[in-house]
């Protein structure tokens, strides 16, 4: 299966992270962490999506370099992207943003 990058309009969405970047695990057993093709820590943030009609899905994000974010905050995701992948009859889809940043009027977390 070929994967192809579907772009995601955020405009009418409202993303609040609610738990805490974290590296991601290529290997659980070993503690292998996931770098992308420059070396940069690619780290995964589970956020809570509510789209205009108050329907919330709980999915997690990942980018490359650890996003200024915090549980809590809202989060405008820049370059947002899904992939749909398909392992031995499952399937789902992947979540990938360029930048993952505090919504206006958001303190940057430090």
């Amino acid at each position: 299966m070929r994967t192809i990058p579907i772009p995601v309009d955020t405009s009418k969405l409202v993303i609040t992270c609610v738990k805490a970047p974290k590296p991601r695990l290529l290997n659980k057993d070993t503690g292998e962490i996931k770098t992308d093709k420059n070396g940069n820590t690619v780290y995964e943030i589970t956020v809570s999506v509510e789209d205009e009609f108050g329907r919330i899905e709980l999915v997690k994000i990942g980018t490359s370099g650890e996003p200024p974010v915090s549980a809590g905050q809202q989060i405008n995701p820049t370059g947002l992207v899904g992939y749909v992948w398909e392992i031995s009859g499952r399937w789902g889809i992947s979540y990938r943003a360029a930048a993952l940043l505090p919504a206006a009027g958001e303190p940057l977390s430090v």
